[in-house]
């Protein structure tokens, strides 16, 4: 028998294409309190979840990725939300401790019936001038790289199911 924990992490999918229904504010915040609560290196947590409901303020921060990376039409799948994994730039497992936040909103949003997708445009360009504006509107501190973006909303459409790839060997 499969308990729900695991149904939820075999279940979750990627989800690229949302619907226009709007995520409620608690769903919003349940789903970034479990990012909070994820494990990072010696508990340090040195991290922000910035959470974007404002479609102005994601369309701003997609026009300023399509501009810096040259990607036409960039919109991140037009999510009703995003949240935004930073950490202090100069800390040596930033990386690490975002991805597990990130996998915790992931996991919660799929639980909640909400739609998620990584995006990973953002890593690396934190500091051209104009993402950090765009990121400093969003009170993101200027010692702070964003290591993820989850992307949120109801899949406009039933996801598929996937292959089983051959990635797993146990050897006894």
């Amino acid at each position: 028998m499969m308990n729900e924990v695991i149904k939820c992490l075999l279940e979750r999918r990627s989800i690229r294409a949302f619907s226009d229904k709007r995520i409620p504010l608690d769903d919003l915040k349940l789903i970034a309190e479990t990012a909070r609560m994820a494990p990072s290196a010696r508990n340090q947590q040195k991290w922000k979840f910035t959470v974007v409901r404002n479609a102005e303020l994601i369309g701003e921060l997609c026009s300023v990725i399509e501009k810096e990376l040259d990607r036409p039409d960039y919109d991140m799948y037009n999510p009703d939300a995003i949240i935004i994994a930073t950490a202090q730039t100069d800390y040596e497992f930033a990386k690490e401790d975002c991805a597990c936040a990130l996998e915790n909103i992931f996991l919660a949003a799929h639980s909640l019936g909400i739609g998620s997708v990584w995006i990973n445009q953002l890593r690396g360009i934190c500091d051209r001038e104009a993402v950090r504006q765009v990121l400093t509107k969003l009170n993101i501190p200027s010692d702070h790289s964003a290591f993820g973006v989850a992307a949120l909303g109801y899949p406009a459409q039933e996801h598929r199911s996937i292959s089983k790839l051959e990635c797993i060997e146990i050897i006894s």
